[in-house]
């Protein structure tokens, strides 16, 4: 029993926390990868690209919004400034659509995920973030269509107890004065 219960609570934390496959990377993981960095700067370009690769990666993959925004910065000025190959423009725009998946932009990541698949069109990571980002366009479709729904209910509901309230104060006022109707009730009130 405990065990279907612990899968319930996983079930409903996945559909409103996201629950994709996509790995995230700690603080300490990222301050390495910025050490290395800095230390490469007197490296050849080829090993500086490397370490600013690994370091966008793990920006991208942060649990950090601004870590993420400083990814994707950092990724989009990589593809800007360099010619490269198509499995390095691949690799780069994957990137940036998990920065985009993550920062919440979930039409520029499928966008950008369609990109990765006209170069590879079988690359499993980037069919993985494709459904994943796919998945929770769905989901926040679903959560919008019950925020919709409960306002609508709301509005209603209060419209119903003004109506219902207005009606009880003129029964009230038609005891005392017969001339009172709902109108002059209103207006009295404002």
């Amino acid at each position: 029993m405990d065990a279907k219960i612990g899968k319930f609570f996983e079930s409903v934390g996945n559909f409103f926390g996201g629950g994709d496959q996509i790995p995230w990377c700690d603080p300490d993981t990222i301050s390495g990868l910025e050490r290395e960095v800095a230390e490469a700067a007197n490296s050849s370009d080829e090993q500086r690209s490397e370490c600013l690769m690994r370091l966008s990666w793990a920006l991208v993959h942060s649990r950090r919004a601004e870590d993420v925004q400083r990814g994707i910065a950092m990724v989009e000025a990589s593809l800007a400034n360099t010619s490269s190959g198509p499995l390095e423009r691949r690799e780069k725009i994957y990137l940036l659509g998990v920065g985009y998946y993550r920062s919440g932009d979930f039409a520029r990541s499928r966008q950008l995920v369609e990109q990765c698949l006209e170069i590879a069109p079988d690359w499993r990571q980037a069919l993985t973030l494709k459904k994943n980002v796919e998945d929770r366009i769905a989901r926040d479709g679903v959560i919008g269509i019950g925020i919709t729904a409960t306002a609508v209910g709301l509005l209603v509901g209060g419209i119903a107890a003004a109506v219902a309230h207005l009606a009880a104060q003129e029964a009230e006022a038609n005891c005392y004065d017969p001339k009172l109707t709902v109108g002059k009730i209103i207006q009295q009130s404002l």
